[in-house]
């Protein structure tokens, strides 16, 4: 059976991109990352994707006057590398449906809370406004809503006193870099079922790992 090939889009340094990187080296995501996009030429992740082999590129948005042909450049680059998965690893732009539609039940999100609570670019400033007590990371399918396609892992992590946006978001990370590889690798293993907004995961094959 064919590995999967992942297509990464980011938008910054790429810290998520790295734990994928690392995940799939050791082994434990039977698949290839196949190519790594981001909107910016200067996004750190471009760097790590290319120091580790990966095909990396830029397309950046402001160079294109309409959302729909920068998404367009964004499928055409993963149609030629042959993807059959989207992360979202950090990028920090809302897809249209037109994309979404291309890669239907086929693109997930790592998010920085809980979600339904606190969807959208601030999620840290939102928790910390509210006074939530216990805040987390969410990996999701990705529908056309915003952040809003069925949950397949969390991980949730006490809000401590004192808390800024950063130090939470440190805290957060951690448990990113922990569940978006498992998450990918219960989805490339084929251990994934949606039933609606229910996505049920599926006890490993005979002899296979947890």
């Amino acid at each position: 059976m064919p590995k999967e090939k992942i297509g990464v889009l980011c938008s910054g340094r790429g810290s998520n991109l790295a734990s994928i990187i690392d995940a799939v080296e050791r082994g434990d995501i039977c698949a290839e990352i196949a190519v790594v996009l981001a909107d910016k030429a200067e996004a750190y992740a471009l760097t790590r994707a290319r120091e580790h082999g990966i095909p990396a590129a830029a397309v950046v948005r402001k160079e294109y006057a309409e959302r729909e042909d920068f998404e367009r450049v964004l499928l055409e680059h993963l149609h030629a590398h042959g993807v059959t998965l989207v992360v979202l690893a950090g990028f920090m732009r809302i897809l249209s449906p037109f994309f979404v539609r291309a890669y239907a039940g086929c693109i997930l999100n790592i998010h920085p809370a809980l979600l339904p609570s606190f969807p959208g670019a601030h999620a840290h400033r939102d928790a910390l406004a509210y006074g939530v007590k216990v805040s987390g990371c969410t990996v999701h399918f990705v529908d056309e809503g915003t952040d809003s396609g069925p949950i397949i892992l969390q991980a949730a992590v006490p809000v401590a006193e004192g808390d800024t946006e950063d130090s939470l978001a440190a805290r957060v990370l951690k448990e990113e870099h922990r569940i978006f590889p498992a998450a990918i690798r219960l989805y490339v293993d084929g251990r994934l079922r949606t039933d609606g907004r229910q996505v049920h995961i599926l006890p490993p094959a005979e002899g296979g790992a947890l």
